[in-house]
């Protein structure tokens, strides 16, 4: 039987959604429950991630803001 590419890409993506799902979910549920010890305390994977999101939207705010061309 030959699939239409509809069908293909109906099946592609209820794959990806189903693979990013179980990233989401396997990320929420080992960050909660494991501390990472760093300079700071310990911390969860989420908080690490968010303060690291930060620093890079901190650098780039600046080279946007900055006075050189």
């Amino acid at each position: 039987m030959i699939a239409t590419r509809a069908q293909q890409r109906g099946q592609a993506m209820l794959e990806y959604s189903l693979v990013c799902w179980l990233l989401i979910v396997a990320l929420v549920l080992g960050s909660t429950v494991r501390l990472i010890p760093g300079p700071r305390g310990q911390r969860n994977l989420i908080q690490l991630f968010f303060e690291a999101f930060q620093a890079q939207y901190d650098s780039f705010q600046f080279m946007l803001n900055s006075a050189l061309p």
